[in-house]
C-alpha cells in the first residue's frame, strides 16, 4: 500500500514535457476561525501527473486547491513548485493555470479572443498570439471557431475554450476546480477522455478538485482521498479502488459491502485465518492478507470489504467461498443486473452486480434463493478509521523528472 503523503511514480509521469514542474505541499496546515480545513497536509505531485483531490463537502480538496493557487497562504507549512518555495507568493507571479466549474469567460470577445487574452496581458507580440491561439484552437478539436462569441457555443465547446485558456501560456501547473460540473451526463463522459488526452499530449502537471468518484477514477494518474482536512488514502485510481484503507475510503469510491469477520488464527505475521459464520450452517474460514497497520497484535474481530462485481451468483468456482442467500430486490441498470441480497452471516444486506452480456438473461427474481460465492483473495481488510497513518518522512526527497474559485471555508 503506498503511502499516502508520497507521490508514486506512474505510466503518464513518464511522458512528462520537457519542463514539466513537481508539486509539493509539505505539512501544509490551514484554518478558518475554529474550523480545521487543513491539518498539516503532505503531498507531492510528479512532473506531467494528473492527481484528484477527492472527498465530500468539508474535507478540504477546495482549501487545498486555493493554497496551491495562492488565493490562500498556509498557517504552517510550505507550497513549492519546481523546488521554489511560492508560499507567499501571489496568484499571478505562480504560473498557474486554472480552469473554472463556469468557465469565466469572456461574452463580448471572440473564442480566438478569449483564448489570447493572457498572452495579451503578458504583453506577447501579435504574431506569437495568432499562432498560439491557431495552435490552442487546433488542440482543442475547434479550428474552425476562432470567429466565433461565446454565446454561439455549447457547454462542452465553451469548456474546452476554457481549458485552452488556461493552458496558452504554457502553465507550471494546471489546476482544475470541477471543470465538469456545469454539463450534463453525457456530455461529461466525452469530456473526460478529451481533458485527459489534451493533459497527457501536453505532459501538464495537473491538479483536479472533484466530488465525483468517477470523474477521478476516469481521468487521473492518482486518486487522493480526503476527510476532515487530511490525505485517507493515495494512490492509483485501481489500487485505491481494489484495496480501500479502510471503511470511509471503501464506501465513498463506489460501492461496498462491509461486514465483520472473527480472528480465529493467524498463518504468518502478514496473513490471518479469519471465521466467517453462515446462519444454520458449519462457519465458513478464509485465509486474508493484514493490512500493515494490523500486522501487529490482532483483535478479535476484523472488519472487511467487498466490491459488489466480485460476487457471483449461482456460478461458484473453485476456491471460492460459497454461502446462500436470497434475493430481496433486483434492478436493471442496462449493462449491469443490480441485486440486493439478505446473506445470513454478512449484515442485512449485501449487494451484488451481475453484468447483462445479453438480453436472454433476464436476471434473478425477487425472492429467489441462490448461492453466492467470491475469491477470499477479493476480500480486502480494513484498518479501523481511529488507526493514523503512517507519519510521513522528516524531509520529502526530490521529485525527479519522469516523463473564480468561491471561498467554501473547508470544502
Amino acid at each position: 500500500m503506498n503511502h499516502p503523503s508520497r507521490a508514486t511514480a506512474h505510466p503518464a509521469a513518464g511522458a512528462a514535457r520537457t519542463g514539466s514542474k513537481s508539486l509539493i505541499l509539505e505539512g501544509v496546515s490551514k484554518r478558518y476561525g475554529g474550523v480545521q480545513a487543513l491539518d498539516t497536509l503532505t503531498l507531492a505531485v510528479e512532473p506531467g501527473e494528473l492527481v484528484s483531490l477527492l472527498g465530500p463537502s468539508g474535507c478540504g480538496k477546495t482549501t487545498t486547491l486555493r493554497l496551491i493557487a495562492g488565493f490562500e497562504f498556509p498557517d504552517t507549512g510550505s507550497v513549492r513548485i519546481d523546488g521554489a518555495d511560492v508560499s507567499a507568493l501571489p496568484p499571478n507571479k505562480r504560473g498557474l493555470g486554472m480552469v473554472f466549474q463556469n468557465y469565466s469567460l469572456f461574452p463580448h470577445m471572440t473564442v480566438g479572443e478569449n483564448i489570447g487574452f493572457g498572452l495579451r496581458m503578458a504583453g506577447a507580440k501579435k504574431a506569437h498570439i495568432a499562432a498560439q491561439v491557431t495552435r490552442m484552437l487546433d488542440l482543442i478539436r475547434l479550428p474552425q471557431y476562432g470567429d466565433r462569441r461565446i454565446g454561439q457555443l455549447s457547454g462542452g465547446q465553451q469548456q474546452r475554450v476554457a481549458l485552452a485558456r488556461a493552458i496558452v501560456n504554457d502553465p507550471s501547473v494546471l489546476l482544475l476546480d470541477e471543470p465538469l460540473g456545469a454539463l450534463d451526463k453525457n456530455l461529461r463522459e466525452g469530456m473526460q477522455f478529451e481533458i485527459r488526452r489534451m493533459q497527457q499530449e501536453l505532459g501538464i502537471t495537473s491538479v483536479m478538485v472533484t466530488h465525483d468518484q468517477e470523474e477521478a477514477m476516469t481521468m487521473s494518474d492518482r486518486v487522493v482521498v480526503m476527510s476532515h482536512g487530511r490525505i485517507l488514502q493515495s494512490g492509483a485510481p485501481r489500487e485505491v479502488y481494489d484495496r480501500p484503507r479502510n471503511r470511509f475510503v471503501a464506501e465513498f469510491l463506489g460501492t461496498a459491502n462491509v461486514f465483520a469477520c472473527r480472528v480465529s488464527a493467524r498463518s504468518v505475521q502478514s496473513m490471518t485465518v479469519a471465521t466467517l459464520p453462515e446462519s444454520g450452517n458449519a462457519p465458513v474460514e478464509m485465509t486474508l492478507s493484514l493490512p500493515r497497520a494490523l500486522q501487529g497484535d490482532l483483535p478479535g474481530t476484523l472488519e472487511v470489504a467487498l466490491r459488489p462485481e466480485k460476487i457471483a451468483i449461482d456460478a461458484p468456482k473453485e476456491g471460492h467461498i460459497r454461502l446462500r442467500g436470497q434475493i430481496v430486490q433486483h434492478v436493471f441498470r442496462g449493462s449491469q443486473h443490480s441485486y440486493e441480497i439478505d446473506v445470513p452471516g454478512l449484515g442485512p444486506r449485501i449487494y451484488a452486480y451481475e453484468q447483462a452480456f445479453s438480453t436472454d438473461h433476464a436476471g434473478h427474481a425477487r425472492g429467489q434463493a441462490v448461492t453466492v460465492s467470491f475469491a477470499p483473495h477479493d476480500v480486502v481488510v480494513l484498518e479501523p478509521d481511529g488507526v493514523p497513518a503512517a507519519a510521513p518522512d522528516a524531509s520529502i526527497a526530490p521529485v525527479t523528472q519522469a516523463g473564480p474559485l468561491a471561498s467554501e471555508g473547508a470544502r
